[in-house]
């Protein structure tokens, strides 16, 4: 049952994490520095559950979607090559499309988990804090969820930073409150940090269609063609705007709703850049 991957101290503890958050955010620091029955309080309220709603909706999407799960039909073509480069060093073609934990034929992109035990779909990386792996039917999810949790964080990190400095704090008794201010801040910006970083890395690899895995991948398979005297480029690279398309989908209006994956495929096979060059 789907609904038994919230049973996790990690998911349980990312609960906490959301609703210690949009606690002191909205009912400490908006209501001490300018009041939640305020035009300006409630407009900051209304942004910042907005952004939390997304934010979890996200989450949702990202833990209870399956990421991906191979067709047990599923036979790789062997003389099919597009999944990789001619620049690449490589084993044979079927060798190298074959699972043996699984005892089943791989698609191009498609890798082993160890933690799920099965092979997922263009696996970008097995996240502790969804339960779930991040693959080809849920990393959009994943993407959106990165990117609104950044967008909350900097926005708490504002209102915190801008109640903290029209506060008074001449008075006795305010070095208790001066830690939990401090505290906070320390903490929002940490948030800020982490997950802008994420989603900056998220932003490059989407912008190359590559995920986690493929970027170190392409690490070691440029540095042994480079040894080679040859260059390497992603088999999967095309320009930027059809690299988001292809990730995110045609429709801009769409691309940052994360359900909106009608433009998804089966997820077995996949453009290659020399084919539309």
């Amino acid at each position: 049952m789907k609904y038994r991957k919230f049973f996790s101290i990690p998911i349980f503890a990312v609960f906490l994490l959301m609703g210690f958050v949009y606690y002191i955010t909205v009912f400490i620091f908006i209501e001490y520095w300018v009041g939640l029955q305020s035009s300006a309080g409630s407009l900051n309220a209304m942004i910042f559950t907005f952004l939390a709603s997304l934010c979890l909706f996200s989450f949702f999407v990202g833990v209870l979607t399956d990421p991906g799960q191979i067709p047990s039909s599923y036979l790789p073509d062997v003389e099919d090559s597009s999944s990789v480069s001619d620049q690449e060093p490589k084993k044979s073609g079927v060798q190298s499309k074959y699972c043996d934990k699984c005892a089943a034929y791989k698609p191009p992109r498609a890798h082993h988990c160890r933690v799920c035990r099965r092979c997922i779909l263009r696996m970008d990386h097995h996240c502790l804090w969804i339960n779930n792996c991040v693959g080809y039917w849920n990393y959009k999810a994943f993407f959106t969820l990165m990117l609104y949790a950044t967008m909350g964080s900097i926005h708490s990190t504002v209102i915190v930073i801008s109640c903290s400095c029209q506060k008074d704090w001449d008075y006795s008794g305010a070095i208790p409150l001066k830690i939990f201010y401090v505290g906070c801040g320390a903490m929002m910006i940490a948030l800020c940090v982490t997950f802008g970083t994420l989603l900056g890395w998220h932003i490059y690899l989407i912008t190359h269609n590559m995920t986690t895995i493929e970027h170190y991948e392409g690490v070691r398979a440029a540095w042994l063609a480079k040894k080679s005297g040859l260059s390497y480029r992603h088999p999967y690279d095309h320009s930027v705007y059809k690299n988001i398309n292809l990730v995110l989908g045609p429709n801009m209006l769409k691309w940052l709703w994360p359900t909106s994956i009608s433009h998804l495929k089966d997820g077995v096979s996949f453009p290659a850049s020399h084919d539309s060059s």
